[in-house]
């Protein structure tokens, strides 16, 4: 018993004494370095990862670039008065922006009402006598367009031009020795270089945002209000609303590109921002300045890309060159001899990549040009000379059916341009802008948006081609028509029987 307690009270001294050790020298107790195993270097690699400070890049100086480039940013204010029609108790239509901006007219009833909203957004001196540069959406349809310079002058500005297939106006103020933006070669830009967007997002004046260049070449696609002449820069330099019209500068202080458009399912920047390549921008503004509009060459030709499945029912050797959907009848291609299924592969040697870049060659050719066209039909490369025409105006105004014989419509010619910008699959046919209360077209149950594609079981594609059908319809006798109404991506086709008064 006795040697036990003895052991016991030996085990309990020695345990203090580990203890009191523990204790006494613990190293968070006294703020010892625990010494760090250090890791094998590899070649090209410090062993200490954080030996020294980053280095500080010369050619990245943003505050440099914002204060060279900043002073040539405006603000742009634009008013509008637009004539809405008045439903009563202050309701609108929310099909009414579609009909008023697009075809300059109400879109049915008499009674009218003035709208006035203002847009603002951003552009940039381009000439030292008070030229500037923004978006075309910015300044359309306006009855006053204000300059707001970052001094806080304020400058009433004169629409030079206006371009809505590219998105680009130029406008002008009286004066001199503005600071100057210059426009850089958006060639040469290359995807991850960084560059900074300035401009008035949300009426935050003269703001600077960083981002890289995400992706060159982007086409934004149909069911939107996009230009027709697509190439965007995109950036993750953050681009919101009032953004519009604003430069988008490289690490030269050059401006590569104009801000345009976002794409957002909040309203907000989720970095995916698009501008209008400055390459384009200059051909643009040397026609708005010298004509006041832009003048582009026509080849006739509807067009799409070459897919896999494509190239081997075509038995091509490669996806480069556009093919041929469609030939305007007595078009220059049509008369130069091009067809359908028909594959464009170069414009006067010049290869063409896609049926985007056949659209931008054909547009820099001027009218009565003539152009030697390469092409593929049934694996033999062919070559003809076309003459090229002037693309006509976007789209024909909306007009009432005929003047003397009525079904209570008016209608415009639907164009490929239209069926992009409001979502339709329809490319050809008669879009009906009106159809007016009391007539037989209503009691059939006919509506804005729908789209005539045939009469008589012959397709039409123009509104003169519809009166010509109603001229030769007797008083009392009917017309047959095939209707067809897109909704949520899908579409119905309806025939119905209208009777002529």
């Amino acid at each position: 018993m006795k040697k036990t307690v003895i052991i016991a009270l030996a085990s309990f001294a020695l345990g203090l004494l580990l203890a009191g050790y523990v204790f006494l020298y613990s190293p968070e107790k006294h703020g010892a370095q625990v010494a760090a195993v250090p890791l094998p270097a590899s070649e090209g690699l410090s062993a200490n990862l954080f030996a020294s400070a980053p280095e500080v890049r010369s050619d990245l100086d943003f505050p440099k670039i914002a204060a060279e480039v900043g002073p040539a940013v405006v603000k742009i204010e634009s008013d509008r008065v637009e004539k809405r029609p008045a439903f009563g108790f202050g309701d609108e239509s929310p099909f009414d922006d579609f009909w008023n901006r697009f075809f300059g007219q109400p879109r049915g009833g008499n009674r009218q009402q003035e709208q006035r909203s203002t847009v603002m957004g951003t552009g940039f001196f381009i000439s030292n006598d008070g030229y500037i540069l923004t978006n075309n959406h910015l300044v359309e349809n306006s009855v006053l367009v204000k300059v707001v310079t970052i001094q806080g002058d304020d400058y009433v500005a004169k629409v030079i031009g206006t371009d809505p297939r590219s998105d680009l106006a130029l406008v002008k103020v009286t004066g001199k020795n503005f600071p100057v933006a210059v426009l850089g070669d958006s060639a040469a830009v290359r995807v991850g270089e960084w560059v900074l967007a300035i401009g008035n997002p949300l009426g935050m004046e003269h703001t600077v945002t960083s981002g890289i260049v995400s992706a060159k070449g982007r086409q934004l696609g149909t069911g939107a209000d996009f230009p027709q002449f697509e190439d965007y820069i995109q950036t993750d330099a953050a681009i919101n609303r009032g953004n519009s019209g604003g430069p988008l500068v490289n690490m030269k202080g050059e401006v590569i590109g104009i801000n345009s458009n976002i794409l957002t399912p909040s309203g907000g920047s989720v970095g995916i921002g698009f501008a209008i390549p400055s390459n384009l921008a200059k051909k643009v503004v040397d026609q708005l300045k010298a004509k006041g509009k832009v003048i582009r060459g026509k080849l006739g030709v509807t067009a799409q890309n070459i897919d896999e499945g494509m190239r081997d029912n075509l038995n091509l050797k490669s996806k480069k060159g556009a093919l041929i959907t469609a030939v305007e009848d007595g078009g220059p291609a049509d008369k130069a001899g091009l067809k359908q299924y028909d594959i464009i592969t170069a414009l006067n040697g010049s290869a063409v990549e896609n049926m985007t870049d056949l659209r931008f060659k054909i547009a820099d050719f001027q009218p009565g040009a003539k152009v030697e066209v390469t092409f593929i039909r049934k694996g033999e490369v062919k070559t003809v000379t076309a003459a090229v025409t002037t693309l006509d105006d976007e789209e024909e105004p909306a007009k009432s059916a005929s003047t003397q014989k009525d079904i209570g419509l008016s209608l415009t010619a639907m164009t490929p341009n239209i069926a992009r910008r409001y979502g339709y699959r329809t490319t050809q046919g008669l879009l009906i802008t009106e159809v007016r209360s009391g007539s037989e077209s209503e009691r059939k149950g006919l509506s804005q948006g729908d789209v005539i594609v045939e009469v008589n079981q012959r397709p039409v594609t123009t509104v003169k081609e519809f009166e010509n059908i109603l001229q030769k319809t007797a008083s009392g006798k009917s017309i047959m028509v095939l209707v067809r109404r897109e909704s949520d991506g899908a579409s119905q086709d309806t025939i119905v029987t209208l009777r002529v008064s």
